[in-house]
């Protein structure tokens, strides 16, 4: 085992944050008589009493008035703080980021292109009213898929979620199968989806760390889609709304990616942010209104960019470990992480790496090859690992070399 330590360099910055000023939704007068079903007051739910996180940070995390909630680095899945993070809660409409990532999955393979058309059904049409969010496409109507992308991602439509799951599985119970063998080849253990909006049912859960795994999963695999998270409004059949994100108005470093709320759900939203070559994800579920979880979300953030910061402990071009080959034309072969290897840790403290290669690595082994694993850690605790390869070919040894090296091996020798 052989060890080697850098040290990190303290970045400073200040965060800004300003007040959000709510956008303005404007609705056609064509669509009055659909939205006349009576509004009903909105109740306020009672805030939940504070909930204090777990984080390798020794000064500690702050104390959100959130049932659950998370903070993971993009780069690495680590989750840098939580609390309740594996507590299956309503989701809400953050339900809606697990059905625009099958959309925009189904757009990548070729499934789905994005003018094909989608046909609006007396189950998914949505009339208009204080409970649901749509999109309001007219009833038996059609809309491209690009554009119920944008009003499932902007504008949180449920009439749009429905009218997708019906159109890619045939019905919404079958795109809630889709959904759930999605969340599981993602590892999200502790969801399950009942339907594609959020909308409420008992049976209908997720987890703070699986929605912040979902999320990572929607910027690494939908590139080509996932600026639409960052729109602010969409306009659909003269029908402008704005984005209920209110950090995408205030905070130039957030670019997603989703609000939800229902009454049994509360307040909740998953971000994320990017500042200084570092992404931050955070998730906050079950707050009491949409102002506390922008500001807790502001926080969790200007927190997590104050207490951890970039690291790389070994160059893609550094001989790390020169590692013995047995039976080979040479004894030993140069071994290194092969790229670039970026950690994020707490601020300030040093990162330690270990080695670990495999045991009686034989040839022959080819250049790129895994033979081992480099294992960092800061304050005494795991932050990582990065695969260990080869960095040359080390040809297998001929008939009688191999024989005296295993007599050599016999000997101990």
């Amino acid at each position: 085992m052989q060890r080697n330590t850098s040290s990190l360099l303290p970045i400073v910055f200040a965060i800004a944050t300003t007040a959000f000023a709510p956008n303005s939704i404007s609705f056609a007068a064509t669509h009055a008589a659909k939205a006349a079903t009576p509004k009903k007051p909105t109740v306020a739910a009672p805030a939940p009493a504070p909930v204090a996180g777990q984080t390798a940070v020794d000064s500690g995390p702050p104390t959100l008035p959130a049932k659950a909630w998370l903070l993971m680095d993009f780069d690495s899945g680590q989750v840098l703080a939580s609390a309740n993070p594996d507590e299956p809660l309503p989701p809400a409409s953050l339900t809606k980021m697990m059905t625009s990532f099958l959309v925009e999955q189904a757009l990548r393979s070729g499934k789905l292109k994005k003018d094909d058309l989608v046909s609006v059904s007396q189950n998914a049409w949505c009339r208009g009213s204080s409970t649901e969010s749509c999109m309001y496409l007219p009833l038996n109507s059609q809309a491209t898929v690009i554009d119920i992308l944008r009003g499932i991602i902007v504008q949180s439509g449920n009439d749009a979620s429905k009218a997708i799951a019906e159109h890619m599985a045939g019905s919404e119970e079958g795109f809630a199968k889709l959904m759930n063998a999605e969340a599981q080849r993602l590892g999200m253990t502790h969801t399950h989806f009942v339907n594609a909006t959020g909308l409420p049912d008992p049976d209908h859960k997720s987890s703070a760390g699986d929605l912040a795994i979902l999320a990572r999963a929607i910027i690494r695999d939908s590139s080509d889609y996932y600026p639409i998270y960052a729109e602010r409004e969409f306009t659909y059949n003269k029908i402008k709304q704005g984005n209920r994100n209110a950090l995408l108005y205030t905070d130039p470093t957030v670019d997603g990616l989703k609000t939800g709320h229902t009454q049994e759900a509360g307040y909740c939203l998953v971000t994320s942010s990017k500042r200084n070559g570092m992404r931050l994800i955070t998730v906050i579920l079950n707050t009491d209104s949409a102002q506390a979880r922008a500001n807790e979300t502001r926080q969790l953030l200007g927190w997590g960019f104050g207490n951890f910061e970039k690291a790389t402990p070994i160059q893609p071009d550094a001989v790390v470990t020169t590692a013995k080959v047995s039976f080979g034309k040479a004894d030993t072969v140069a071994a290194g992480v092969g790229s670039t290897w970026a950690l994020t840790v707490p601020r300030g403290q040093k990162v330690s790496t270990s080695v670990q290669i495999k045991p009686d690595l034989e040839a022959p082994v080819a250049k790129g090859a895994v033979i081992g694993k480099v294992v960092a850690e800061s304050n005494g605790k795991p932050v990582g690992e990065a695969p260990l390869v080869a960095q040359a070919d080390v040809e297998r040894s001929g008939f009688f070399l191999r024989m005296w090296q295993h007599i050599l091996k016999w000997f101990g020798k």
